[in-house]
């Protein structure tokens, strides 16, 4: 069993922070559990562009909101407390936030912790032993 709050994040390396946006990874692949939850907070007034070219990503947001700009087709979702999306095709896409919008983001695969978007804008693929770790 694994059990984490967020205040168990802050500080360590699954606190992530990109200036656009601040990730606590609770679930990495090295939990074992076969896929990956982040709490994210999208800062206000910020415009992310995003790509995960080798991830299905689903991202529910509890707060705050924002829009979401499909770059295949041009189609914008408003985005706010109460509202799913997923990224099942490997969609482009910007988030544009007008509040801090907190969501819960899932991951498969799972992400490792390493991740950088890199110039193209997607997180590469880092496979690693999926193995559960001891309770920390």
């Amino acid at each position: 069993m694994i059990v984490r709050s967020v205040q168990d994040l802050y500080g360590t390396d699954r606190d992530v922070d990109n200036g656009n946006w601040v990730s606590r990874r609770f679930l990495l692949a090295k939990d074992g559990v076969g896929f990956s939850v982040n709490e994210t907070t999208i800062r206000a007034g910020t415009e992310t562009f995003m790509w995960y070219k080798h991830h299905t990503e689903a991202v529910y947001c509890v707060g705050g909101e924002g829009e979401l700009e499909d770059l295949t087709d041009g189609t914008i979702y408003p985005i706010s407390d109460g509202t799913i999306y997923v990224l099942n095709g490997h969609e482009k896409h910007k988030l544009r936030a007008r509040s801090d919008m907190r969501m819960v983001c899932v991951f498969t695969p799972p992400l490792t912790g390493r991740e950088v978007h890199n110039e193209e804008g997607f997180y590469p693929l880092i496979v690693e032993d999926e193995s559960p770790v001891a309770a920390e």
